[in-house]
């Protein structure tokens, strides 16, 4: 069964620099109508079935942060914005969403 869509894609004028001096007219805009019609179709296969495996996804090693987590990493984090610091907040960052690494390392 044919499908229909019907797209419009509105036209302007060139831009002009933004160190330009004197002031831009105002825009006419033109619309062009583009019908397409598209026929659904079975996906095709290669040589060995096609694509058929789901790639799974990276699990990254966090844990659940408390409420003084998320405080102190967004203290932490308005610190190093305050100083200019990217590593600072970046620490903050990792703190408030539990993967900066804090209960990782037990002993036996």
């Amino acid at each position: 069964m044919p499908l229909t869509r019907t797209h419009v894609k509105p036209t302007t004028a060139p831009r002009h620099s933004i160190f330009s001096r004197r002031r831009a007219a105002p825009r006419r805009q033109q619309v062009v109508t583009t019908t397409t019609t598209t026929t659904t179709k079975k996906p095709r296969h290669g040589l060995f079935g096609g694509n058929r495996r789901t790639v799974q996804t990276v699990h990254h090693q966090h844990r659940k942060p408390t409420m003084k987590d998320k405080v102190s990493g967004a203290l932490l984090k308005l610190k190093g914005s305050l100083t200019h610091r990217p590593a600072v907040k970046a620490a903050g960052t990792r703190r408030m969403h539990g993967t900066d690494g804090r209960g990782s390392r037990r002993r036996l």
